[in-house]
């Protein structure tokens, strides 16, 4: 059994006998009987009955012409989304980031991208900037937002991103537009957990600046650490693609040695897996999205310019 006899079964069916078809279909009249007695023969029932000159279906028939239309329907239905996938108009995209990134930045693109593209459906994938990697790694995410190059990767630049001091307006720091890493030697500090990735290029630094301020809170919601800042109860060290508030607390860019601390955010994916037209095509307006703005952009115009990395893109 296969298509082509369904489709002339379904044919002569709607005609009601072959030499009635025969104008419809790319077969001559024997052909066609050999293909409905072929049917009659696999399927081991009679599909047609003659009345005069005429063919009517049986009882057994009617019911393989209902399927054999169903499946047909599903057969068209299932090349033209082979079509639209190679051309990359569906699919499923999973994209993985930290918090900060899914809120700040994939969740409002997502939005839009999803009403320009329908068709694509965009899941997310949290987990700390220190472990997204391995989301790709493994196989649960097909691009991720990350701080974390890769030789396996393919990467495509997105915006930067660095550490914030943010303090009330009342704190000995509120007047500065930014601050030197060995300036919060003495300074109280509400810090992230060490799964995320800006939690790490702040404690390097530390280190390098051999100075280990006093940590009042660690704490997975940048928010809690913020909302305590703004309460005078120390510094919140935090990164700038994160919900910062606009009124009640100063961010200021942490510096070391006269340099912002920080990292460029990419797009990147694993080489050696197969990234579909349709992921492409979101990674290119990604990149054209945050271009155009991203999460800290004013903040960090009073800081000194993140170098952006070299990729292989």
């Amino acid at each position: 059994m296969n298509f082509r006899q369904l489709k002339t079964l379904i044919t002569v069916a709607d005609a009601g006998g072959v030499a009635l078809a025969i104008g419809q279909l790319p077969l001559s009249q024997p052909a066609v009987s050999r293909q409905i007695q072929a049917l009659e023969a696999e399927l081991g029932v009679p599909l047609f009955d003659r009345v005069g000159r005429r063919l009517r279906l049986t009882a057994e028939g009617e019911e393989v012409v209902r399927r054999a239309r169903r499946l047909l329907q599903e057969a068209d239905s299932l090349r033209d989304r082979a079509s639209a996938m190679k051309s990359g108009l569906t699919g499923t995209l999973r994209v993985g980031g930290s918090p900060q990134s899914i809120e700040t930045v994939l969740a409002p693109f997502a939005r839009h991208f999803r009403r320009r593209h329908p068709n694509i459906e965009v899941h997310f994938v949290e987990d700390g900037g220190a472990r997204i990697n391995a989301r790709l790694e493994d196989g649960t995410a097909q691009l991720v937002l990350t701080s974390v190059s890769d030789e396996a990767f393919i990467a495509r630049s997105l915006f930067p991103v660095c550490v914030l001091a943010v303090v009330a307006p009342s704190h000995p720091l509120g007047k500065r537009s930014s601050v030197e890493v060995a300036d919060l030697a003495d300074v109280p500090l509400l810090m992230l957990q060490r799964s995320f990735a800006a939690r790490g290029w702040f404690d390097a630094q530390c280190h390098n600046a051999d100075v280990n301020p006093p940590i009042l809170l660690e704490s997975g919601a940048p928010a809690t650490l913020m909302a305590l800042a703004a309460s005078g109860d120390g510094a919140a060290i935090v990164p700038s693609h994160g919900s910062i508030p606009r009124n009640g607390v100063k961010a200021l860019p942490v510096t070391f040695r006269g340099k912002p601390i920080g990292r460029w955010i990419q797009a990147a994916w694993d080489r050696r897996r197969f990234f579909p037209p349709f992921a492409h095509h979101f990674v290119d307006e990604l990149v054209a999205h945050v271009l155009r703005n991203y999460p800290g952009r004013d903040i960090l115009r009073s800081a000194p310019p993140l170098r952006r990395p070299k990729l292989r893109e």
